[in-house]
């Protein structure tokens, strides 16, 4: 099991961040008009996740609103940040924040996209959401970047996860 940090606590992680070369593994989300989104809606596509606690947190706004800058000019990609918030929240922060260029998923139905991705928190304050991490897949979902953020209150490497893209 995997490691990060809450303000400097350790904080133990269900499963495994999927490895670069990996096939990433399918997953169903749920999006801000309640539909189900699987991998397979995003098709062809390079794929950003943005893995985030809660979009109701300052780091996790911030994060959310730069990679939707970073990706305003790209056809070839989507950008997904994925949380536990419920869909309804989702949509009010991307309308009051102004942001269009991310796609807002949810845990909301279950948590299988955070065991498989391996950033389940399973113990502390935080159980039961998802860690901060950022992981790229190319057009055929292979995984090429993951960053596990090492302190769940510190941004992850934009320049890093934005090369990768």
């Amino acid at each position: 099991m995997a490691q990060t940090a809450l303000q400097g606590s350790p904080v133990t992680l269900t499963g495994t961040l999927p490895a670069v070369g990996q096939q990433a593994p399918d997953f169903t989300l749920v999006d801000k008009d309640l539909n189900d989104r699987t991998l397979a809606d995003f098709a062809g596509k390079k794929k950003l996740l943005n893995i985030v606690p809660s979009l109701d947190t300052p780091v996790c706004a911030l994060s959310t609103q730069r990679f939707n800058a970073a990706m305003a000019e790209r056809d070839d990609a989507v950008a997904l940040v994925i949380s536990a918030d419920l869909p309804f929240a989702m949509g009010r922060f991307c309308g009051a924040e102004g942001i269009d260029n991310v796609i807002p998923l949810s845990l909301m139905r279950s948590q299988a996209f955070a065991r498989d991705y391996g950033v389940l928190i399973a113990d502390g304050p935080l159980a039961g959401i998802c860690a901060r991490a950022v992981v790229v897949l190319d057009a055929a979902d292979r995984v090429v970047h993951c960053q596990l953020v090492p302190e769940i209150t510190e941004e992850p490497d934009y320049a890093a996860a934005l090369a990768a893209l």
